[in-house]
């Protein structure tokens, strides 16, 4: 019987059905590593003895603060670490990351980028871009990249040389951008091992943006020293409404912690003006939430490859972020996938997204991000900048049905505006 709710060409239905049943086996092993996340976040939960009144939010300079400091305790607990810092006032993971750089980095030192050149909205913080905005340059911080291996893994053979008398070595763990491979946990593991046998004193430092529970383990888990993301993607399981997290060895999240506030402050102030509970809730349901969400890039991935478009990651490959990057070719193809995202969205579903100039990017972006939170990619979302080759970045998907639906709506926009032929 067909069902009354979309208007979708069988054979976008058909195609989705035949992926669905080819990713099988590889569901099972998404929803095996959901079972696990979610084991060791509640075990975190249990341990650390979160109870109701860590809900209740603070004013004014927040002292005393038990659900803070509650919060900060699960998530080192869960990422296996000494110390943590989550706070709704992160604006954004590029806040978050910046804060954590401009805590640990002084004036004189270098930071390399063991991944190439950054995510677009960090290149004026390091001083890639843009001048009079007090970035990483201008405070005597030297920024150096090392370019990628031709197959578009990290270099291994060239870190060593890299990181001599380097403070920090950068790794971005999601492709952004780019069609690159994004980078595994056990990858992770092993520039740690080249680092610290080069510069010991080295900090490993991963921007751990759309990664969180994808795996088993998490970087801290295997020896970088700090890693940073955004509650508005995996770990704030689309229920927090804002906000960020460091965390890592505790002498450099207490630096991170006293460029987030004052000096001499650090994490012992800051209101939660009544956040907190939807940052425990969305840590608790994010590694549901993310399964759901690689689920849904999975799906795309299978369907994309058999339609003949390329696809990174492959949906049979193994995967490390919730990312799915679809080169689609050219710019009406591009803008017409995204515009069908937008259709399957549950908020502002009505609008049509056109590419426009967004500020930390350097090219125009098409972004449809039809989310309960603004810029939410935990939440099904589809963004590109508009240059070649033409790909779409979509990630997120609170529940696999509804990414499901998403998926059949872009490939049911590109059908009707002529981008795609079946």
């Amino acid at each position: 019987m067909k069902e009354p709710f979309f208007t979708i060409d069988e054979r976008i239905e058909t195609l989705c059905r035949q992926a669905e049943e080819q990713c099988a086996g590889i569901f099972r092993q998404i929803d095996d590593t959901a079972d696990y996340n979610a084991r060791k976040v509640l075990a975190a939960f249990i341990r650390n003895r979160v109870s109701e009144p860590m809900f209740a939010g603070t004013t004014g300079y927040g002292y005393g603060d038990i659900g803070r400091e509650a919060l900060d305790a699960v998530l080192a607990d869960i990422f296996g670490c000494e110390d943590a810092l989550i706070r709704h006032n992160f604006v954004s993971g590029t806040h978050a990351l910046t804060t954590a750089l401009f805590g640990v980095l002084r004036p004189g030192d270098t930071i390399v980028s063991l991944t190439g050149r950054p995510y677009d909205t960090l290149e004026e913080v390091v001083g890639l871009r843009g001048e009079g905005h007090g970035s990483l340059k201008e405070w005597g911080v030297t920024f150096k990249m090392q370019e990628l291996a031709p197959d578009g893994h990290i270099d291994f053979d060239a870190i060593p040389a890299a990181v001599q008398g380097a403070r920090v070595a950068y790794i971005q763990r999601s492709r952004g951008y780019t069609l690159r491979p994004s980078v595994t946990v056990a990858e992770i593991a092993r520039v740690v091992e080249l680092v610290k046998k080069a510069s010991p004193d080295t900090i490993v430092m991963v921007d751990n943006c759309y990664g969180e529970f994808v795996e088993r383990q998490e970087p801290t888990e295997v020896g970088a020293e700090l890693i940073i993301g955004s509650l508005i993607k995996n770990p704030g399981g689309g229920i927090a409404r804002t906000g960020g997290y460091i965390a890592g060895r505790a002498d450099l999240v207490e630096l991170c912690a006293h460029r987030l506030t004052a000096p001499g402050v650090g994490k012992e102030v800051g209101c939660t003006l009544g956040e907190s509970r939807n940052m425990f809730i969305g840590l608790f349901l994010a590694p549901t939430v993310v399964a759901a969400a690689v689920k849904t890039a999975v799906l795309t991935s299978a369907v994309c490859q058999n339609l003949g478009y390329a696809v990174t990651p492959r949906w049979d490959e193994k995967r490390t972020d919730i990312i799915q990057a679809i080169t689609l070719g050219d710019e009406a193809s591009l803008v017409a996938f995204c515009q069908g995202v937008q259709k399957g969205a549950p908020v502002d579903a009505y609008v049509t997204p056109e590419p426009w100039d967004m500020p930390g990017y350097e090219s125009q972006v098409i972004m449809a991000a039809g989310a309960f939170t603004m810029g939410a990619s935990i939440e099904l979302s589809a963004d590109a900048p508009i240059r070649e080759p033409y790909a779409a970045w979509m990630q997120g998907a609170l529940t696999y049905p509804s990414g499901k639906v998403g998926l059949k709506l872009a490939l049911q926009s590109m059908l009707e505006q002529g981008a795609l032929k079946l």
